[in-house]
């Protein structure tokens, strides 16, 4: 395919990604009203997701801690791993489901920052909080009904060490997904599963350091129940680092799409210099 042809179809593709993205986040409809009622449903569908992923999360891991053990052996992590995948591909459909709701702040927010000012406003003040909520609530459901259950992420390394994990972990997640979006952005089911692979890979990275969570809601419903969510370990490590990680990783795409545009540019510009040269020949 012609670097022109090729550049004009890549940005077709992320074009298309940030309207879905738009529509998917926000719940735009024709109507004001449907247009409120959609951003509501959507409200509630992070709320419920959020409290469904900690809930079952603390089920999928206890039973996989009585069956398995909590050895690290190759053979136990690879049938964790084999159990978690479907798990997060669950969630994916899930979320496509509920028209957009999710579990995780900081995918919402690599959408609100592609998209509009009232999207990233709605998304900041609404969704993120109804997220953070519902974590809490899923805890709370947990430890009333299984408190044997009743654990979360754990930080085994000092506040420096646990961010730059978290942050490096978060960043890559989100190269992947925007990566992932704009190069298939109609083949979800492919994104599903290669995200829901690297989502459990990088989990297992992290695990024995900062739990490898990843979403910001989630550590702090657990650090809620326990008392120690507005400590410094836990801010730096479970809100900035991956907050700015995610900035990062957006700001990193978002340069390698202007980069590819301007070489794009500049084969245009070579075109025009040969056909006019050519011109100029044949005169």
């Amino acid at each position: 395919m012609p670097p022109l042809a090729k550049e004009a179809t890549n940005r077709n593709r992320w074009r298309r990604w940030q309207e879905e993205g738009d529509d998917e986040e926000n719940g735009r409809e024709g109507q004001p009203t449907d247009h409120m009622m959609s951003r509501l449903r959507l409200i509630a569908s992070d709320f419920f997701v959020s409290l469904l992923w900690v809930w079952s999360g603390s089920l999928l891991r206890y039973w996989a801690f009585r069956l398995l053990g909590p050895g690290n052996q190759f053979g136990v992590l690879l049938i964790k791993g084999l159990l978690a995948v479907p798990y997060l591909v669950f969630f994916a459909v899930l979320g496509r489901a509920t028209r957009g709701g999710s579990y995780n702040p900081l995918i919402v927010l690599c959408y609100a920052i592609s998209g509009n000012f009232a999207g990233f406003l709605f998304t900041v003040l609404a969704r993120i909080p109804a997220q953070v909520y519902g974590s809490i609530v899923g805890v709370w459901l947990t430890s009333s009904t299984f408190p044997g259950l009743s654990h979360g992420p754990t930080l085994d390394v000092d506040i420096h060490q646990g961010a730059f994990i978290e942050g490096s972990l978060t960043f890559m997640i989100v190269i992947i997904v925007i990566s992932l979006k704009r190069k298939n952005p109609r083949n979800s089911a492919k994104r599903m599963w290669i995200s829901s692979i690297s989502k459990v890979i990088l989990h297992f990275l992290g695990s024995d350091a900062t739990g490898g969570v990843m979403n910001p809601a989630t550590a702090f419903g657990w650090a809620y129940a326990q008392g120690n969510h507005i400590t410094k370990e836990h801010i730096c490590v479970y809100w900035l680092a991956p907050i700015e990680a995610t900035l990062l990783g957006v700001w990193a795409c978002s340069l390698f799409t202007r980069r590819k545009r301007f070489k794009a540019h500049h084969w245009k510009l070579l075109a025009d210099v040969t056909c006019t040269r050519s011109n100029f020949l044949v005169a």
